[in-house]
């Protein structure tokens, strides 16, 4: 079986993110809006109590970066809930800056950088993590008009190398179903679990709007 390639979007360029985000900056300063939440609150929500449940493997201390941290708010919710080792990083100085003011307004210690994550020496540079978590980014990366197969690879490199030997990689799709995601990252990841989403009946078969999957780094 094979993974078939999804139609290139302008969602898969960072010329649009950068756009979109100068966009929230302004109306976070004019209004305090800190932005959209792709796909919605909901699974965010459901990764941060995955997170919180798991915490005999998961300590207050642990190291969890956001890739394609967006806004931040995922981290938001993380440190409110006490987690003091926090990184987001964002290939769109926007998103940084825009989740920089926001966690600095609510007195937050949260770090953020601009990084990319198809760039090998900034992934070196980030070091080693507990949990490592995206929402949406391998789906933009997947969207993108220009080598989106060879992208998504140099991604799950830089993923992997970023992993110690236990960490968790949580991912959450709107674009990618769990077996597409189990069959393009079997080489690099095996599945630990799925973390439960609404699902939906339509002509007598079950789907669901995303998908949230964690995976372990296969030694």
């Amino acid at each position: 079986m094979s993974v078939e390639e999804l139609n290139g979007s302008e969602l898969g360029t960072k010329e649009y993110w950068e756009k979109s985000y100068q966009r929230e900056i302004r109306n976070y300063k004019n209004h305090g809006d800190v932005g959209e939440i792709w796909f919605d609150e909901d699974s965010q929500l459901r990764v941060v109590n995955w997170i919180m449940k798991r915490d005999e493997e998961i300590a207050d201390d642990a190291k969890i970066i956001d890739l394609g941290c967006g806004n931040g708010m995922l981290l938001v919710e993380l440190a409110r809930e006490g987690y003091t080792q926090l990184v987001g990083i964002d290939y769109s100085p926007k998103a940084v800056e825009l989740a920089t003011n926001i966690a600095t307004d609510q007195e937050l210690n949260i770090k953020y950088q601009v990084a990319d994550l198809l760039d090998v020496a900034d992934c070196q540079k980030l070091g080693k993590f507990n949990v490592i978590h995206d929402k949406g980014t391998y789906d933009a990366i997947s969207l993108n008009p220009e080598n989106p197969k060879e992208k998504r690879e140099a991604y799950l490199d830089c993923v992997r190398n970023m992993m110690d030997e236990d960490a968790f990689f949580i991912i959450t799709s709107c674009n990618w179903t769990e077996e597409e995601l189990v069959l393009s990252f079997s080489e690099k990841f095996i599945k630990f679990c799925s973390i439960p989403t609404p699902t939906f009946k339509f002509g007598g078969k079950v789907g669901s709007v995303v998908t949230s999957l964690v995976f372990k780094k296969k030694i």
